[in-house]
């Protein structure tokens, strides 16, 4: 049964979090955001953020997941293997085959439905962060987000999905919340300021680096607004601690997490060594020797 509930926190009466400006972004057809550099008359593709950390993490949990997704898909559907025997995976088209085979071996497995209710908790948590009525909520989900506000209601929502560029990287991202934040910090010291936010709702356990350079790459931007394509200074926001709040579906539960962004940034600036590295070409030069005479060639017995 779906009814509608509200959530609120006693901040937001009187200084309501300020609307999402990031729906509508003009995107390239490999969805990266494009951006106006002032002096250009094209737009210019941004790479996503998330895509920009990814090059240093460890992919091999989730590789293996994927497979294992794969043969749980398959094995709901015997017809994708029956189709997929059917295909060289050498020749392009049959690649290009048995990629749509996998991925839908993988929805069969259910492995987009976390995805998707992540998605939908991302949802919710914005209508509670500017005290909305949450829409089509179930039962569940009011658990989950009473959880999400028990556990920030120290935080104080600035800004709630804004696109922000770093133009040095040429990278562009929304992170979920930029919060303000009075009290212990994560030494025990007082700390008082604008703190990066990122909303989770899988697992945490192994993304702790790619987070830290996720947050540490927005500490670091400008607000981009891709209707008059302008420029804006973040708040004073921390380059040094951000927060993750860890909200894993279903549960009802919901921790937050200080997060190192110095060692986010250092993380930030090796990968930007690798991409520029990645990208370099004629790595492979054929090779030449002195042309030699049979005659010259000796060859021991």
């Amino acid at each position: 049964m779906h009814l509608t509930y509200r959530i609120t926190r006693p901040s937001q009466f009187d200084s309501p979090a300020e609307p999402a400006s990031s729906a509508g972004v003009p995107r390239d057809r490999y969805d990266r955001p494009l951006i106006h550099i002032p002096g250009r008359a094209k737009p210019t593709p941004y790479t996503r953020c998330t895509t920009f950390v990814d090059c240093i993490e460890d992919k091999s949990a989730l590789n293996a997941w994927g497979k294992r997704m794969v043969l749980v898909g398959a094995a709901h559907d015997p017809a994708l293997v029956a189709q997929a025997r059917q295909l060289d995976p050498l020749d392009p088209a049959g690649k290009r085959a048995l990629n749509s085979l996998a991925e839908r071996a993988t929805a069969l497995a259910g492995a987009h439905a976390k995805r998707e209710k992540g998605t939908h908790l991302h949802k919710l948590s914005e209508y509670v962060d500017r005290g909305e009525a949450l829409p089509g909520a179930t039962d569940q989900d009011v658990a989950d987000m009473a959880a999400y506000k028990a556990a920030t209601l120290h935080l104080d929502v600035v800004h709630v999905e804004r696109l922000v560029v770093v133009d040095a990287l040429t990278v562009a991202g929304t992170p979920d919340r930029i919060c303000f934040y009075a009290g212990p910090g994560p030494d025990g010291t007082p700390f008082a300021g604008n703190v990066i936010t990122d909303l989770k709702t899988g697992s945490v356990e192994r993304g702790g680096l790619k987070m830290a350079m996720q947050l540490a790459v927005y500490s670091r931007g400008q607000f981009y607004d891709h209707i008059t394509q302008a420029r804006s200074p973040l708040p004073d926001v921390s380059q040094q601690w951000g927060l993750i709040i860890h909200l894993p579906a279903g549960t009802g539960q919901c921790t937050v997490y200080w997060i190192d962004l110095t060692v986010g940034w250092q993380a930030v600036l090796v990968a930007q060594q690798v991409r520029a590295l990645r990208s370099k070409r004629r790595l492979m030069i054929p090779f030449r020797a002195l042309d030699h005479s049979a005659a010259d060639v000796v060859v021991d017995q």
